[in-house]
């Protein structure tokens, strides 16, 4: 049977959100219960991600969520490849102020079916996690894309931009106990990456189509495309695409210039949070094509 997938997402700040969601409405194992958007212009996030569900043809239920950090100043104010956005037939209007209930519902509705993928700012899950506490033990899972655990990547970090958005919600989430508690962390997804000649050329699928349009607005002021959150995703469906330890995850919330920063330590006793240690690129990479090249 299909897993059943919770997206929350900051689509239209890095392109790897839509890259992301392109997978996961190709997929063929994922059930897509709904989407949430977070951080600045949510509305714009969340008529983004309507592109996207409009091409590949499915009727998926979309929220705009928190568009502040809890307690720290708002540090990704706009969506900005929404500026894409009037090529694409997309929903203009949505549901405001009840991703956390719609989230909340879904959850409580598939008790120990549903993995809950953040892949933004974790504000919008430390908000429900902190009205329910009983919702952390009801998923099958939380996968996150967030984190750095190892130094193997010198050029990444030392803190990576989704805990560092808003490192109290990061405390909230990475402290709730949840059956599967998975991060994929910026040294590993650093290690995907693709240049944006390559991205043109082989963008060439329908669904990847709007995927490109977008792209090009990330084009101006970056050359490549990093597979940070499609293969945070990825690895729902592919347990051999990374490789996991257990350990624990303590989020830096003394330092200001480390706030945010993930602190982990092995433990396979104790450890209650699976960080991915290595990846499978060429695994990776003709694993996510086939799935957006073989959808319709």
């Amino acid at each position: 049977m299909p897993i059943k997938v919770l997206l929350d997402t900051d689509i239209g700040s890095d392109i790897d959100d839509a890259v992301c969601l392109a997978y996961l409405l190709a997929q063929p194992e994922c059930h897509l219960l709904g989407i949430t958007t977070v951080t600045g212009e949510p509305g714009k996030r969340a008529m983004m991600a309507s592109v996207l569900c409009t091409v590949a043809g499915k009727r998926v239920p979309i929220f705009p969520g928190c568009e502040g950090p809890l307690l720290v100043a708002q540090r990704q104010p706009r969506a900005q490849q929404a500026i894409a956005l009037h090529k694409w037939e997309h929903d203009t209007s949505f549901p405001r102020g009840q991703a956390i209930d719609f989230l909340r519902q879904t959850i409580r509705e598939n008790p120990g079916q549903v993995i809950l993928l953040g892949i933004g700012p974790l504000t919008n899950i430390a908000l429900l996690f902190t009205i329910d506490r009983e919702i952390p033990s009801l998923l099958r899972g939380l996968v996150l894309m967030c984190g750095v655990f190892t130094n193997r990547l010198p050029s990444f970090g030392p803190r990576e931009w989704n805990a560092m958005l808003d490192p109290i919600a990061a405390a909230i989430v990475y402290r709730a106990t949840v059956n599967m508690h998975r991060s994929v962390g910026l040294d590993v997804t650093g290690q995907v990456t693709m240049p944006a000649e390559q991205v043109r050329i082989r963008f060439c699928s329908p669904l990847l189509l709007p995927v490109l349009d977008f792209a090009e607005v990330w084009f101006k002021e970056n050359d490549i495309v990093t597979f940070h959150d499609p293969l945070a995703a990825a690895t729902i469906f592919d347990d051999q695409i990374c490789k996991f330890e257990k350990g624990i995850v303590d989020i830096e919330l003394v330092s200001s210039k480390l706030c945010g920063m993930t602190h982990w330590a092995p433990n396979e006793v104790d450890g209650r949070h699976d960080v991915a240690l290595q990846v499978d690129r060429d695994r990776f990479l003709e694993h996510y094509f086939s799935v957006v090249h073989g959808y319709g």
